[in-house]
């Protein structure tokens, strides 16, 4: 197919159902070989027990079958214990991870408070702080200059005013 022909549905669909096909045979068969293999095994591991004989030798099996179970349940206890300790270093391991990388803080928002309030904040509410930052500022006069007479100034005398400054820092 060329890269300007598009697949029809109909026949997207049909290939989808034979993929869908293949995959249910390929399941059928996987689970039938998982049955034969433990039928396998357990011919192998497990023979059918020989139930002829007196009453002495049924027990004789049935302490067989005890040990045998009992020799099971401490290789699974032996089994767990092991598990529940690799678990541990696991998460040991993943606590030394986190701190060798170091915590990340999360990036702050915003926030507007004024500084009263935020020393209440910080020192709870009980101390009523107040903190007039306006209040311990100098007063400052400002120096007013006198004009001339008409609204404008004479833009010639400013120009002056500031040749004499740049003189003053040439010098320098």
């Amino acid at each position: 197919m060329s890269e300007g022909k598009k697949m029809t549905s109909s026949r997207r669909h049909h290939l989808k159902s034979l993929i869908l096909q293949i995959a249910a045979n390929w399941l059928e068969k996987e689970t039938s070989e998982i049955a034969a293999s433990k039928e396998a095994y357990m011919a192998e591991n497990c023979p059918t027990p020989d139930m002829s004989g007196d009453q002495a030798a049924l027990m004789e099996i049935c302490k067989k079958l005890h040990q045998a179970s009992d020799k099971i349940d401490e290789d699974r206890y032996d089994l767990e214990a092991k598990v529940v300790k690799a678990d541990k270093e696991i998460e040991e391991l993943k606590l030394k991870v986190v701190e060798l990388a170091g915590v990340k803080k999360p990036a702050l928002k915003k926030v507007r408070m004024s500084a009263d309030s935020m020393l209440q904040a910080l020192l709870g509410g009980k101390h009523k702080v107040t903190m007039d930052l306006r209040a311990n500022l100098k007063q400052v006069k400002k120096e007013v200059k006198e004009e001339a007479g008409d609204g404008v100034g004479d833009w010639r005398k400013n120009i002056e005013d500031k040749a004499d400054r740049k003189k003053m820092f040439e010098t320098s």
